[in-house]
């Protein structure tokens, strides 16, 4: 292991850390950029093969698809390296003021796509979807896409539903609590794929504090306001490295800045 006074970057097996008390002082800035050492990758669909094949090429996001085909970017690289969809978050700290106000994580379905392809969940707290299609030009859609939200629990290669709710109308939202058994949120995460529409899918890291973000689409973020000392932070994407956390070890100095150079491989 190798560390610098600021910055440590470490490959993409994850490594133990013991986090050292912690200090009740200001706190400092981690800041720093996610990158993938890899190519970008993503699947391929075809529309023909799922319902609405008119209606979801309507997608303004047009570098998801080419004619018929609608591409589902698993790893999405962006300039120098920078890896779109990262989260980042300090894991050593369990805030319970903050896990309890969490209002909750909302994802809305729009044009055949589930936005934002990535985000953080909180154990036992709830997890909102809304439907916001209609097709006015289809006799069987003209109230609303049926799209059918189902969430999994991912935990290495095991995975476990956690609900699985159709939302056929414009309009329609379901609300449910995200529920993690076993230890899961400490090493899985949270998926969303719709059953009508395969290509629909989102990704979400559990956390237990403030300290997170979601990176910039060139890789880059900034956690603020954490508190001075040593702390264990992940890089974490659904994907890359087989959707396992990257751990990082990082020295925040009170009133400064600590630089993280995550590197994914």
């Amino acid at each position: 292991m190798k560390k610098g006074a600021l910055s440590v970057v470490f490959g993409a097996a994850a490594v133990a850390f013991v986090a050292a008390p912690l200090l009740a002082n200001a706190g400092g800035t981690i800041a720093g950029k996610v990158t993938y050492a890899g190519k970008a990758e993503q699947k391929e669909f075809s529309f023909a093969k799922f319902p609405n094949p008119k209606f979801c090429p309507k997608n303004p996001n047009k570098s998801l698809m080419d004619g018929d085909k609608r591409f589902l970017k698993t790893i999405d690289v962006g300039k120098d390296g920078g890896l779109k969809g990262a989260v980042v978050a300090v894991v050593d700290i369990e805030d319970k003021a903050f896990m309890d106000g969490y209002a909750g994580t909302d994802v809305t379905a729009a044009f055949c796509e589930f936005l934002p392809f990535s985000g953080v969940v909180v154990n036992n707290k709830n997890f909102r979807v809304e439907n916001t299609d209609a097709d006015p030009d289809d006799p069987k859609s003209t109230l609303g896409v049926l799209h059918n939200p189902h969430s999994f629990v991912v935990k290495g290669s095991s995975s476990a539903t956690g609900f699985n709710i159709g939302l056929a109308k414009k309009g329609d939202k379901m609300e449910k609590p995200v529920t993690f058994r076993g230890g899961a949120e400490k090493e899985g995460f949270y998926r969303l794929q719709c059953d009508q529409h395969e290509f629909m899918q989102s990704f979400f890291l559990p956390v237990t504090n403030a300290h997170y973000a979601v990176v910039k689409d060139d890789g880059t973020f900034e956690l603020k306001d954490v508190p001075a000392g040593k702390h264990k932070v992940v890089a974490w994407h659904p994907f890359a490295a087989k959707g396992k956390r990257v751990e990082f070890e990082v020295e925040v100095p009170e009133g400064g800045k600590a630089d993280l150079k995550a590197e994914i491989k």
